[in-house]
């Protein structure tokens, strides 16, 4: 069963280690499980409901213009001007780019249309939530290791969906689903979640015993919300009536 909190990184990773290969060990069990989602796999191939697709492409674009936010807090909390141009360039894209691809897809006359507006479901608003919170009232650090799962775990899933999305796209080269997966999957977005990663490992190299420990708890934390944003897409938890 997994459980909250983490086992604690009470000391600096030495220096041939890297603090995110931790975090990655640290998320194995949830990865799998992310891994398995019946949602990617349909994504992947195909057969996902059109309706389907339609609500997660909305609650994903709900989900960026609140992680366009924590991306703009730390790029105003980072600690040189390097550092805070990757996340001001990064928050500017999830609203320019992928919004785009997000509007184009909605639009397209390939997906059904919706006939009123669409909410956050439970899932997004606890999501965006938390990386806001975390991003504005922890230390740069934290906020940053918070910040990580969405880069890096949407790479390594794009870039193992795209074998499958390249025989799609062969079929079916305007398939909106294949169309994402190739997004995501993209070079450009691969470097993004390296460079990510990299100011997470450079952040984790000055940071005390209690910010490593908070660091490896707001990853984990990150990580179930990408479980259960992606899940919920598939098998919705609705709000309470009223």
């Amino acid at each position: 069963m997994l459980t909250k909190g983490c086992p604690g990184l009470r000391t600096r990773p030495s220096e041939t280690a890297r603090f995110t290969d931790h975090l990655w060990d640290r998320t194995k069990e949830l990865r799998g499980a992310i891994d398995e989602l019946e949602f990617l796999r349909r994504l992947g191939d195909g057969t996902l409901p059109l309706e389907v697709f339609r609500t997660y492409v909305e609650q994903d674009s709900l989900y960026l213009a609140g992680y366009s936010k924590t991306l703009s807090l730390l790029a105003a909390k980072s600690p040189d001007p390097e550092t805070a141009r990757f996340w001001a360039q990064s928050a500017g894209s999830a609203v320019a780019v992928e919004t785009a691809l997000h509007q184009d897809l909605l639009t397209g006359g390939r997906i059904p249309e919706r006939t009123d507006e669409p909410e956050h479901s439970t899932a997004c608003l606890a999501y965006v939530s938390y990386l806001i919170a975390t991003a504005a009232t922890e230390s740069y650090a934290v906020g940053a290791a918070a910040a990580l799962p969405c880069f890096w775990i949407y790479a390594e899933v794009g870039r193992d969906l795209a074998a499958t999305a390249a025989e799609v796209l062969a079929a079916d080269p305007e398939h909106p689903y294949a169309q994402w997966v190739s997004t995501y999957g993209a070079a450009e977005f691969q470097e993004s979640a390296a460079t990510a990663r990299s100011l997470v490992d450079a952040a984790a190299a000055t940071a005390g015993a209690k910010d490593l420990a908070a660091m490896e708890t707001a990853f984990v934390i990150a990580t179930r919300y990408e479980l259960m944003f992606w899940d919920t897409a598939l098998h919705p938890q609705p709000w309470p009536a009223g």
